[in-house]
């Protein structure tokens, strides 16, 4: 893809999250690697008005908090700054206040394995990273915490990120992190669910290997 496709795709993929119900407003935030530079959503710009050369480039290895653009980044761009320094096998990086994820969230209740598909995110759990000020470095150091050996957390009393080597597959985590926790919060609601021993999520994380969507 070129740039310029990519910067489309950022904003077609923000009008998702909206119309999807995984987002509301302009509380989440985008970022796709491309090349050396990290192309991440405006801050404070309506997904409905955003333009392709409103989408902020930000150099990963340059100079730290770098950014060209009309437009100032995202005030989260911390976080989805440092885990493509840390993490060179993310090109994508979603953030949402996605409902039944922020209400785990809240409640700082990490997702154990109630489903087989929490293997999707690299482990047995969903983990919540511990609370600090929005776009705060603090934030993105518990961040970078949570993520460790996974590709995708709750973060307490904010909201939810998932990661993905391309836009398409941080999408789709994204939306899998979302139906997990509706379906972890109903289950409390009648009693619990039944957990998935370590053994059955290490055989399904081997099924993946084979596994469509799992493909880049």
């Amino acid at each position: 893809m070129t740039e310029l496709d990519i910067r489309r795709s950022i904003i077609e993929h923000c009008l998702l999250m909206n119309s999807s119900g995984l987002n509301q407003g302009n509380a989440g935030n985008i970022s796709v690697r491309h090349g050396d530079t990290m192309l991440i959503t405006p801050s404070s710009i309506p997904y409905q008005e955003m333009t392709p050369d409103m989408i902020c480039a930000m150099p990963i290895d340059g100079e730290y908090g770098a950014w060209e653009g009309p437009k100032k980044p995202s005030t989260e761009w911390r976080f989805h700054l440092d885990i493509m320094k840390a993490r060179p096998d993310v090109g994508s990086v979603i953030h949402t206040h996605a409902p039944y994820s922020t209400i785990l969230a809240i409640a700082r209740k990490p997702i154990p394995a109630c489903h087989y598909m929490i293997a999707a995110f690299g482990g047995d759990d969903i983990r919540v990273a511990d609370y600090a000020r929005y776009g705060t470095k603090a934030l993105s150091e518990h961040v970078l915490v949570a993520l460790q050996g996974r590709n995708g957390c709750l973060m307490a009393n904010h909201g939810m990120l998932a990661v993905g080597s391309t836009l398409k597959k941080a999408m789709w985590r994204a939306v899998e992190l979302e139906t997990i926790a509706n379906q972890y919060y109903h289950s409390l609601l009648i009693g619990g669910p039944v957990i998935l021993t370590s053994e059955q999520i290490a055989e399904t994380l081997e099924s993946f290997a084979g596994y469509g969507l799992q493909e880049a």
